[in-house]
């Protein structure tokens, strides 16, 4: 099992998590991953990580594709890809219709239908075999109408590599079968090691030799009880904030992992405005099957669970220091 991290989003200056980045790098991490909502921009700030880096493998977890047309999407990829020598993996997400449609200004409906053809023409701008043109009812090209002057047009830049590797975002059981049949890899936000295999299995069973699940866990090295308070707070924000009342992704996934009550009693309590009510609301159970929390003798026995699931890397998220990044690498090395 390979070590990344994933350095969330950026907010606020001077936030920088260069030095975060360059001590996983020293300690021997295979890839950074960057993250963006309705803020800050995932490419900008991987840029700037791959900028200061030579090795370590950069990554979005991920960049929304209703954010970009496919062909601005892979102008950014293949130009990343190219500048820090084929490092790039790109994480891509459908997101929700709350920042679709509210933020974007873009429809929401047909999420696996759109993200086919957007991944089809990522192939076709990356392969540069031809002119690019997609005859998809939600990413025509070229344009039809407007001035009839659109024509078929061919990348000017010629990638380091044909295909750059994708990993999806996805959460409902639908678009994570998709993934294994259209894309590289699976990118889970929430997940517990130990109810993959129940959960998933059927949408993971077709999935092609070398194909990466790369999960995201929150890992907070201190005493227990203060570990859970902190792992809460970004869960009572993605079951309360992150998504409309009666469609939210993220509460239907913590509703699959068996605690819809108690994420539900949560959504409530976050959109009444009693936010610190929200975050001592969430199980203890839940955040704890879910992140590595805890002194680091109790994290080496909960990586074990990582080391017994499908997954193939795990991001550390949460962890700024080198020492406690190189004592988590030793720990999954042991």
């Amino acid at each position: 099992m390979k070590l990344g991290i994933n350095v969330g989003y950026w907010q606020r200056n001077p936030e920088d998590a260069t030095e975060t980045v360059l001590a996983a790098e020293r300690q021997g991490y295979d890839s950074v991953f960057t993250a963006e909502a309705y803020g800050s921009d995932a490419f900008t700030t991987l840029a700037w990580y791959g900028a200061r880096t030579s090795r370590i493998k950069l990554g979005t977890a991920v960049v929304q594709m209703s954010a970009r047309t496919p062909a601005a999407t892979a102008m950014h990829a293949l130009t990343l890809d190219a500048l820090s020598g084929g490092r790039l993996i790109l994480g891509l997400g459908a997101s929700g219709p709350q920042v679709v449609e509210g933020w974007y200004g873009q429809p929401f409906p047909k999420p696996l239908a759109r993200t086919r053809e957007y991944l089809d023409i990522l192939h076709k701008v990356w392969a540069r075999q031809e002119p690019v043109t997609n005859d998809g009812p939600h990413y025509p090209l070229p344009f039809p109408g407007g001035t009839g002057l659109g024509k078929p047009l061919k990348s000017i830049a010629h990638p380091v590599r044909s295909s750059i590797p994708i990993y999806m975002g996805a959460e409902g059981p639908k678009n994570i079968a998709l993934s294994t049949e259209i894309a590289d890899g699976w990118l889970p936000l929430f997940v517990d090691p130990q109810k993959i295999d129940s959960l998933f299995g059927e949408s993971l069973k077709d999935r092609k030799p070398g194909f990466e699940i790369t999960a995201t866990v929150t890992t907070v090295v201190a005493p227990l009880e203060e570990a859970l308070g902190w792992a809460k707070v970004p869960m009572a924000f993605y079951i309360g904030g992150m998504g409309a009342k009666d469609t939210n992704f993220h509460l239907d996934l913590i509703g699959r992992l068996g605690y819809a009550e108690e994420a539900a009693r949560v959504q409530e309590l976050f959109l009444d405005g009693r936010r610190d009510e929200a975050i001592k609301a969430v199980p203890d159970e839940l955040v704890d099957a879910i992140s590595l929390l805890g002194p680091l003798d109790r994290i080496k026995e909960r990586l074990q669970l990582w080391r017994d699931s499908p997954v193939g890397t795990l991001l550390i998220a949460g962890v700024k220091d080198e020492p406690t990044l190189k004592a988590i690498r030793e720990l999954a090395d042991a």
